[in-house]
């Protein structure tokens, strides 16, 4: 077993838990009925299962990322799904007016009944940023104003008067309070939902300054390993400056994963030219690489572009096999970035759907216990 990053604490054992992360990336000549009823699908799957939570992405301008509204997405799921918490995985704050999506989140954690997760970010595809025209804008100053302004919405009372140098807020002049008139309403879990962030940056200033306001964070995955690795010491330095324990059980780390009955299927289904794995990253790379962050993609900094191949990131960023194999890979991949409370299975297209939720069976009913029973095995040996 891997010696525990410094100032790491282990989880003693305990069950790493299922989660469910995905920003589907779809062919783009698929039909857009079938894979947003896939998707659903999937979600579905995941709390039959006893997945203890799961995200969905949006963008308003992507034919293979086609999920425009995580909150429209999750409101489907809300009678079709039982105990599993839903997460918006994220909402990108710079598009949106923080009226609407504090209205919006508070009636989504009422129809949940508190079965909710609050995801957000400044959103990474450059895309949108230019079609809602905040392309050339101070986007992370846009992030942190409309969340500032949704928590502060979500304390205060009416009349509201909450300035920034984005957006005003305001009820004074038509406030009718006695019959509910210019009321914004407030989430069902007070005083708000739990707040999660994506990490997608090697030692990321923004996990820190997220554990220090109180959040946890999501690491995406399609940062190596050793990226990922990277965020643990940036979290405990939030946590302590706000003044709570970092605690492992609340990072959440996403991974591409696809487990089979046979090696052949498994080596066949993720890593064949038409796989959908190798087709979602080649989406990404192009994405990276056009956005100049290409370095997410590298085990170092200094790594030459021209290394930075599609098999090279297929190799390290997917882990696929009989779910023996999945088992020993992900208790690898858990020393090797330090112990985290939930590993987040990342959706991929169903190319083949039978194949794609075999590979969710399997990992909840056989890669699981194996996990669990081998994180315990490893700490009662280092005792």
């Amino acid at each position: 077993m891997a010696p525990l990053i410094p100032g790491h604490h282990d989880l003693d054992g305990t069950l790493m838990k299922l989660g469910f992360f995905t920003m589907p990336i779809h062919p783009l000549a698929k039909d857009w009925r079938q894979s947003l009823r896939e998707d659903q699908e999937a979600f579905i799957l995941a709390d039959e299962l006893g997945f203890t939570e799961a995200y969905v992405g949006e963008h308003a301008t992507d034919q293979a990322e086609n999920i425009t509204s995580c909150m429209l997405f999750l409101a489907t799921l809300i009678d079709k799904t039982r105990s599993m918490k839903l997460g918006t995985g994220t909402v990108n704050l710079p598009n949106s007016h923080p009226v609407a999506v504090a209205s919006h989140i508070a009636m989504l954690d009422h129809l949940l009944d508190g079965r909710f997760i609050f995801g957000i970010s400044p959103g990474g595809l450059i895309s949108d940023a230019e079609v809602f025209g905040n392309l050339d804008a101070d986007r992370p100053a846009m992030f942190l104003e409309c969340i500032d302004t949704i928590l502060e919405i979500w304390r205060r009372e009416p009349p509201y008067r909450i300035e920034g140098k984005f957006w005003t807020v305001t009820t004074e002049r038509t406030l009718l309070a006695d019959i509910g008139q210019g009321v914004l309403p407030k989430p069902l879990q007070r005083p708000h939902p739990p707040i999660v962030v994506t990490a997608v940056a090697p030692f990321s200033k923004g996990v820190t300054e997220a554990a220090a306001r109180g959040w946890d964070p999501i690491s995406a995955n399609f940062l190596m390993p050793g990226w990922v690795r990277s965020h643990w010491p940036k979290y405990v330095e939030g946590c302590e400056r706000g003044g709570r324990r970092a605690d492992p059980a609340n990072w959440r780390v996403a991974r591409s994963v696809f487990v089979a009955d046979d090696l052949a299927t498994a080596r066949d289904y993720a890593m064949d030219p038409d796989s959908p794995y190798r087709f979602y990253y080649s989406q990404m790379l192009t994405k990276m690489k056009r956005a100049g962050r290409l370095e997410l993609f590298k085990t170092s900094r200094d790594m030459p572009d021209e290394e930075v191949t599609l098999d090279f990131v297929c190799d390290k960023l997917v882990t696929w096999g009989t779910p023996d194999k999945v088992a020993d890979e992900l208790l690898a991949f858990r020393d090797e970035v330090g112990p985290f409370g939930t590993m987040l299975y990342a959706g991929h297209d169903w190319v083949d759907r039978d194949l794609g939720r075999r590979s969710m069976v399997l990992l909840a009913e056989e890669v699981l216990p194996q996990v669990d029973t081998g994180r315990r095995a490893a700490v009662e040996a280092a005792e």
